[in-house]
């Protein structure tokens, strides 16, 4: 190990040193804990251990392992790491340290670079390797970029409660047994990438994974490493992208996993003041190196071992501002930690994407490194979220007197480069759904949430909208229960989820929608004024066409007309999506058209909270030939 890069948090693959490492005759051991008295670690306990969860249900056990025995550690390097190597050790052996204080107290505590944990409620490390796992990806990995100019259309889940085997809390499928079924549904939607909610190993179930102890470990409720690493390759080979959250802020308190490891605050903050969170977590010291080591190695392990495309970071205000509490000031060495981080991370993964949960006003946060940014690609952009949520849920007649939650995202829009996000934040807690928070009665409810995702789509920015949501599901999410699939039967739900599914495809198919998504031109406003009541109109450019989206969200219909840009010689109109077309459950027969261009002026008879999605055609040019619809320049 290079004690250096260490102690000065630039060890981006800790891992490969530390933890427990299988070797031929056993298994090495090795901890950091510079203020104990000394180590043991005790191995084994005779008990079955858990391997792979069987089919539909929970872990299948391995054969009983040696009876448990305390191994002591002798002192290495420079006297703040343990190690110790004991023989014929091997792979799902449980272990955990046994950590003594110099007054002769001791707290055993699981191995904070173990690879492979033991499912919660019970909490040591077991022995692992990194996963055996040959990947079949190389194509897609060549390939992967952090998308600027492409679609990106993320669908975010909780892998544990999106489809289960039975009722029970803790009925779980395994990573790999969810892979086809999760392609094709994500596919459908139109989606790129899937983002899983934390699989860092952790105890409560109820924390969904922000609160963690394993940061190494996937959690073993749905598997093993290798199991993890299946999911991964196959959704790339059926072409969708996986995201990860990773918690760089803070993590559990129980004390056998980080929490005064060697009896002092080894990683987190002294003083309580700081170093608890609004979770009642302990908050990471990020001005110690070693911290830093653990967190990048821990981020660079998801990305390298397994292959996962991007890490969405969260609660980053938290490292930035002391508390997350911009009235506290800038936590600079934080900063510093998230900069050195997302660079290291980037050069050693070339094509991965990292992403910001920030709604802080901190500047760069999308910046590149080299300009003193913090380097992240995208930032959340919650602003957008809580704006366009409260618009919706306005009635009719407020929506008029608030003009600004719809427009004002389109003022800083080019500040950062960002996600628009509908997560799983906003479907819990009271909150109440997406569809439920649409204003109105139950039937006024489903035209306004499709008329909200064709805004989404047409707003510039990346997309990400929570599992669910796609359903018009009408339940708040609980981590316990399955998605309520069994909607479906209902025809007012199963037209929701053909308008989603062809919004996306429609999303995917028009680089007008996101290859500008970033630059000035790629959007503008052609009406905002408000002339119309509740009615707007946003044009979006790029792949060479021009594509626009008319939303009359009154509760009254309305022939809207628009001018067009000047310079902009447009002769023709085509609808690629009305949201009140009967298929999707509303009133206009599919396929009507109901606008007409001319004289430089669009017009469209909308009807009541719908909203169209329109590809404008150019007029032939002077010298110019149309062709099947393109235009081509004559010679």
């Amino acid at each position: 190990m290079d004690l250096g890069a260490f102690y000065t948090g630039q060890d981006f693959e800790a891992w490969r040193w530390m933890g427990a490492r299988p070797t031929e005759t056993g298994t090495d051991f090795r901890v950091f804990a510079p203020a104990a008295a000394g180590v043991v670690v005790r191995v084994g306990d005779g008990a079955a251990t858990h391997g792979a969860p069987a089919a539909h249900g929970g872990p299948a056990p391995h054969a009983p392992t040696p009876a448990a025995r305390d191994i002591p550690m002798a002192r290495a390097l420079n006297g703040s790491f343990f190690e110790a190597h004991v023989p014929g050790v091997g792979p799902g052996t449980p272990y955990e340290y046994v950590v003594y204080l110099p007054d002769g107290s001791s707290q055993a505590h699981a191995d904070p670079y173990a690879l492979a944990s033991e499912l919660r409620p019970a909490h040591r490390s077991l022995v692992h390797g990194l996963p055996r796992h040959e990947f079949a990806d190389d194509a897609w990995m060549a390939a992967r970029s952090a998308g600027l100019d492409r679609p990106l259309n993320v669908y975010e889940l909780h892998l544990g409660s999106w489809r289960k085997p039975g009722p029970e809390p803790d009925a779980w499928y395994a990573y790999d047994e969810l892979a086809a079924p999760l392609a094709e549904h994500v596919r459908s939607l139109g989606c790129t990438h899937v983002e899983l909610m934390p699989l860092s190993e952790y105890p409560f179930d109820g924390s969904w994974g922000y609160q963690a102890t394993g940061f190494f470990s996937p959690t073993r409720r749905y598997g093993t490493p290798e199991q993890l690493a299946s999911l991964v390759d196959q959704l790339h080979q059926a072409g969708v992208g996986v995201i990860v959250d990773f918690v760089p802020a803070h993590f559990a308190v129980d004390a056998w996993g980080l929490a005064t490891f060697d009896g002092t605050a080894l990683y987190e903050y002294p003083n309580d003041a700081v170093g608890v969170s609004e979770w009642g977590s302990h908050n990471f010291m990020h001005s110690r190196g070693e911290v830093r080591s653990l967190l990048q190695s821990a981020a660079n392990l998801w990305l390298s071992v397994y292959h996962v495309d991007a890490l969405r970071m969260d609660a980053v205000s938290r490292v930035v501002f002391w508390q997350g509490d911009e009235r506290r000031g800038v936590n600079g060495l934080g900063v510093d930690f998230l900069r050195t981080m997302n660079h290291g991370l980037h050069e050693r993964n070339p094509g991965c994407v990292l992403v910001a949960e920030d709604s802080s006003p901190f500047p760069g946060v999308t910046r590149a490194w080299e300009e003193g940014g913090l380097g992240f690609d995208y930032k959340w952009d919650l602003g957008w979220m809580n704006d366009v949520l409260s618009y919706f849920q306005a009635s009719p007649e407020e929506r008029r007197e608030r003009p600004g939650l719809m427009t004002f995202s389109m003022l800083y829009r080019t500040n950062e480069r960002y996600l628009l996000p509908l997560s799983h934040d906003e479907v819990v807690h009271g909150k109440a759904t997406i569809a439920q928070k649409m204003h109105g009665n139950y039937g006024e409810k489903f035209p306004q949430a499709r008329a909200l995702y064709l805004w989404m789509f047409v707003h510039p920015g990346k997309k990400l909208d929570f599992m669910g949501n796609e359903l018009a599901q009408l339940r708040e999410w609980d981590e316990t229960r399955e998605q309520d699939w069994e909607l479906l039967a209902y025809p007012v739900h199963d037209a929701f989820l053909r308008f989603r599914r062809e919004l996306g495809r429609l999303y995917r198919a028009h680089p007008a929608l996101w290859e500008r998504d970033f630059e000035e031109g790629g959007a503008e406003w052609l009406d905002c004024s408000g002339a119309t009541p509740c009615c707007w109109a946003l044009l979006r450019r790029g792949g060479d066409e021009l594509v626009t989206a008319l939303l009359n969200l009154d509760d009254e219909p309305h022939d809207y007309a628009v001018a067009l840009p000047a310079g902009e010689a447009v002769d023709d109109a085509e609808v690629l999506l009305d949201t009140d077309w009967e298929r999707f459950g509303g009133a206009t027969p599919d396929g009507e058209k109901n606008l007409s261009v001319a004289a430089g002026t669009l017009r469209c008879a909308l009807a009541p909270l719908s909203g169209v999605l329109v590809r404008l055609a150019p007029a032939p040019r002077p010298g110019s030939l149309l062709y099947n619809g393109s235009v081509h320049s004559v010679r």
